[in-house]
C-alpha cells in the first residue's frame, strides 16, 4: 500500500483489524514513528502489558532494551529520536511457553506503507528471530550465529536478541553480546541520534 505522508499510514494501520477474528483480546496495534526519525526498532509483537498500555516495550524488555541503547526512558518515548515498529502490531495471546509468534500479515501489509516515509532512519535494530528472518537475506540459521556476525549488516543494521527476561540465560552463556555488539551498537545508535 502507498500512503501520501506517514500520518496517514500510521492512522491506517493503528485502524487495521486484519487478524481481529483470531486475537484473543481484540486489535490494538501498537507503533510509534515520526518522519523524523533517526533509529528504527523492528521488534517481535506487544506483550500483554505493551497491550493494555499501548506503549511499546513498556515492560521489563524495554527496560533492557533502553540499557543496552544508553538511553532513558523519555528519549526512547521521543518519536522524532526512535520509530518502534513490530513484526506483529497487536497482542498475539499467551502460547505454552511465552507469547505466541507475530501474526505474519502485518510485516508485508504495513513495514513498507511505514518505511517508505522515514528518510532519516540512520540505524535499524531487527529484535529477535522473527525480524531477523523477515529482514535479513542470507543470515545464518539460528538468531546466535546471526547476532555473532552482526559485523555483517553493521553499522546501519543490528540484529539482536530479544530483552526479554526469558533470555536471561543466552546473555549469560553469550557474554560476548553485551562486551563486544552492546556497546558497537550503542555507538553508531548515539551518532545516528545527535548528528
Amino acid at each position: 500500500m502507498l500512503f501520501e505522508d506517514l500520518d496517514t499510514a500510521l492512522a491506517a494501520a493503528r485502524a487495521c483489524r486484519l487478524c481481529q477474528h483470531w486475537l484473543p483480546d481484540g486489535p490494538r496495534p501498537v507503533i510509534q514513528a515520526s518522519a523524523n526519525a533517526r533509529v528504527l526498532i523492528i521488534g517481535q509483537a506487544p506483550g500483554q502489558r505493551v497491550h493494555e498500555s499501548g506503549l511499546p516495550f513498556n515492560d521489563p524488555s524495554g527496560d533492557r532494551l533502553r540499557e543496552w541503547l544508553g538511553v532513558t526512558r523519555e528519549q526512547f518515548y521521543q518519536p522524532d529520536l526512535f520509530a518502534i515498529m513490530p513484526m506483529g502490531f497487536c497482542y498475539p495471546g499467551k502460547g505454552q511457553s511465552g507469547d505466541l509468534p507475530p501474526a505474519r500479515i502485518c510485516a508485508p501489509v504495513w513495514h513498507q506503507a511505514i518505511k517508505a516515509h522515514l528518510p532519516h532512519v540512520a540505524v535499524t535494530l531487527l529484535i529477535g528471530q522473527y525480524a531477523q528472518r523477515y529482514y535479513l537475506a542470507n543470515k545464518p540459521k539460528t538468531l546466535t550465529e546471526t547476532v555473532k556476525h552482526w559485523q555483517k549488516w553493521a553499522p546501519h543494521t543490528f540484529a539482536l536478541p530479544h530483552p526479554s527476561p526469558r533470555n536471561t540465560l543466552w546473555l549469560r552463556r553469550n557474554p560476548w553480546f553485551e562486551e563486544e555488539v552492546v556497546p558497537a551498537m550503542r555507538y553508531h545508535v548515539q551518532q545516528a541520534l545527535y548528528d
